[in-house]
């Protein structure tokens, strides 16, 4: 045995097959999966339009135009609300449509054939959401200041909680929608969820229009329970019935996700 190892040795020195190449350490490939899915989720106009045109719009328009009875500090009403949208627009429509077409096109299956393993995949295409939410929470938050509101710094804190618990709660229910149906139903089904959840989310607005049995009600959705719960942690108050809500919600999606996610 070592007679055939020193010959090996003498046959192909050390630097003939030079690089090399072996599978990289975990945290590389998950840096790298990381930077892949966040170039895809910000390079998507599609998903730009629903996480940062459409709140932005939505922000400066709810709070400049008088619609509604909301009082003098409308900003302080909007910024929270849309805030809870943007979660939503990134972490479960956007993340359902692009996992249903990662399993069209085979993207998942050929990932799943390397050194990268499962759970790498999902924290990188995670902690992409996490980035842009992180970034839609600034930008709406800084448009939100230059039109007058002023929230507590604890009351950020509060939020950024809230905001974290409902990001894990959309992305399960995302990769739930979008890791078990065809891309056609995941696409035309996630984009009328959006439109669906944003409305139970608006019913949890405070307003004499809403019967409160109503707001209770939508209240028991994820959306209208992430909406009222950010809303009331900006205002240094926490809402645990809300928080319940989100991690019963995050819960099924999780789990089921689990039981039914497939790669192709």
């Amino acid at each position: 045995m070592t007679d055939a190892t020193g010959a090996e040795q003498a046959l192909f020195p050390p630097g003939t097959f030079a690089p090399d190449p072996r599978p990289s350490s975990v945290p590389r490939m998950l840096a790298a999966q990381y930077g892949l899915e966040l170039k895809l989720l910000l390079r998507n106009g599609e998903q730009l339009l629903l996480t940062m045109f459409i709140p932005i719009t939505l922000v400066i328009g709810l709070t400049l135009l008088p619609l509604g009875d909301f009082g003098a500090h409308r900003v302080a009403t909007f910024v929270p609300a849309i805030m809870a949208l943007a979660v939503i627009s990134t972490a479960f429509t956007g993340q359902a449509i692009a996992v249903a077409f990662d399993r069209r096109y085979g993207a998942l299956k050929r990932l799943g054939a390397t050194a990268l393993p499962v759970w790498g995949i999902i924290a990188g295409k995670a902690l992409a959401v996490v980035t842009v939410v992180f970034l839609q929470a600034i930008l709406l938050g800084g448009i939100g200041f230059a039109l007058g509101w002023r929230p507590h710094p604890m009351g950020l804190l509060l939020g950024a909680v809230v905001i974290a618990l409902g990001t894990a709660t959309f992305v399960a229910l995302g990769l739930l929608l979008g890791g078990t149906l065809k891309a056609e139903v995941v696409l035309a089904l996630a984009n009328l969820l959006w439109f669906v959840l944003a409305g139970l989310g608006a019913l949890t607005l405070e307003t004499q229009a809403i019967p409160s049995a109503v707001r209770w009600v939508a209240r028991l959705t994820p959306s209208g329970a992430l909406t009222e719960a950010l809303s009331q942690a900006m205002t240094l108050s926490v809402d645990w019935f809300g928080i319940a809500v989100l991690a019963v919600w995050g819960t099924i999606g999780a789990l089921g996700a689990l039981r039914w996610f497939k790669f192709s």
